[in-house]
């Protein structure tokens, strides 16, 4: 009967407004707090997680210097060639000797001014510039290898920052209800407290979870705003602009997509560091080729046109108008110069190619384990997801409980620290799995 009246009269209790004791922070700088995590936005843009990905590969300034680096190595390319085909120049003079004669055997000849132009076309090749044009072919494709592999990269770091602010909106969703109804049992324990129908000391610990989980909350929507900056930045939009996620969190983690990534066959060939490792052993060869070039002959020819027009009387020219010439250089002798050149590229060649045998065996070895990676995290996300919805019944339970003086404060603090727990861990299981998805999809090569 004496439990059944202390029971009755916290109940009256609660229609009286309680004092707010147990706020550590005062109101004006919560307030100042609030406002200097608020942002104002100016503008609004819905993204699901295909269409950012679509708009940061079109933002992306990374991902258009990596374009840029093909264009430049086509630049090169064309450099390389242009240096094999015909080379015209053409010159401009004029010349006076300011009235100097020269003396022939006793006569005096006055030195005349006089205009020239010539005109010069030469060409010249050798087996090392048609190498060097191959090499910048392969170079090309390497290139391009590489601004399709960052790419890639670009969609995995927008699909995980994407999710973690899925992610994080869920938790403070979460955090926000159970601080609610923390808060409720702590005005209504703090009134019971001071008619003397509970201990001041119970009142007291269930305003630390309070400010336990408020903490928590806060925590959580820094994080979210980091979240969406980063994400910001991947776009390359303005921090003014709001953004809205279409794409749902279930939608990126359903099991059908963990299993379609699961029974996908590795094809070596779409691997892009197997790709690049190839296309360095190419060009080790090359560089074999152009190496033993240095032995080959160099073959050039001109063609030059020579026009003088003499300023006065008696002018002559001892130039011919017209000259053609070919010529061919061979090397001789170099001191085994050339020789440790081509032993160096050999040289070179075998190290190539022992690094793309050692990777070609790497590469098996990590898509098992990728594989493995997968299957352990998403084994890991079930579990974890199972237990933050367990964790947020026990804790609604125990509320109920204390609620009605079932259940004790210490009670309320366990289910409180377990919840706490429970989303961190949520959290990690989320980010890894989503890790796990990104990279196992970046080595198979999967859009």
């Amino acid at each position: 009967m004496k439990k059944l009246t202390i029971l009755l009269l916290g109940f009256a209790l609660m229609a009286i407004p309680a004092r707010g004791q147990g706020d550590i922070i005062p109101d004006s700088v919560r307030q100042l707090l609030n406002t200097a995590t608020t942002q104002t936005y100016q503008s609004q843009m819905s993204l699901s997680l295909v269409g950012a990905q679509g708009y940061a590969i079109q933002q992306n300034r990374s991902l258009q210097n990596a374009s840029l680096e093909v264009k430049k190595a086509h630049a090169q390319r064309w450099q390389t060639i242009a240096a094999m085909l015909p080379q015209v120049d053409g010159t401009l003079g004029y010349t006076n000797m300011c009235g100097y004669e020269i003396d022939f055997g006793g006569l005096s000849r006055a030195m005349l001014p006089y205009f020239n132009a010539n005109l010069t076309a030469s060409v010249g090749l050798n087996g090392q510039a048609i190498i060097g044009a191959l090499l910048n072919n392969i170079a090309i494709d390497m290139q391009d290898i590489t601004r399709e592999k960052t790419e890639d990269d670009l969609r995995a770091n927008v699909t995980k920052n994407y999710v973690a602010v899925l992610v994080m909106e869920d938790i403070i969703q979460l955090l926000d209800s159970s601080l609610k109804n923390v808060e409720s049992l702590s005005q209504q324990t703090q009134r019971m407290a001071e008619v003397g129908t509970v201990e001041q000391t119970q009142a007291d610990q269930i305003q630390v979870r309070v400010n336990t989980l408020r903490n928590q909350v806060n925590a959580t929507k820094r994080n979210l705003q980091l979240s969406y900056n980063a994400l910001r930045v991947l776009l390359n939009i303005d921090p003014s602009v709001e953004l809205q996620l279409t794409t749902t969190l279930d939608q990126i983690l359903s099991s059908e997509k963990t299993l379609a990534l699961l029974l996908e066959d590795f094809n070596m060939d779409n691997n892009y560091n197997y790709q690049l490792l190839g296309k360095n052993v190419e060009l080790a060869k090359k560089n074999v080729q152009m190496a033993g070039w240095a032995y080959g002959p160099t073959v050039s020819a001109y063609y030059q046109y020579s026009y003088r027009k003499d300023f006065g009387e008696g002018g002559f020219s001892m130039s011919p108008p017209n000259t053609v010439g070919v010529s061919v250089s061979v090397p001789l002798w170099s001191s085994g110069k050339r020789a440790a050149g081509v032993t160096e590229k050999k040289i070179a060649l075998q190290e190539a190619q022992n690094t793309f045998a050692e990777t070609t065996d790497n590469l098996k070895i990590q898509y098992s384990q990728l594989r493995y990676n997968l299957v352990n995290a998403y084994e890991t996300y079930l579990t974890e997801h199972e237990n933050i919805l367990v964790t947020t019944r026990v804790m609604q339970n125990v509320s109920n409980k204390y609620n009605w003086g079932a259940a004790s404060s210490l009670e309320l603090t366990n289910a409180s620290n377990d919840l706490i727990a429970a989303q961190s861990s949520y959290v990690n299981a989320v980010m890894e799995l989503v890790n796990a998805q990104v990279e196992l999809a970046n080595f198979l090569n999967n859009k």
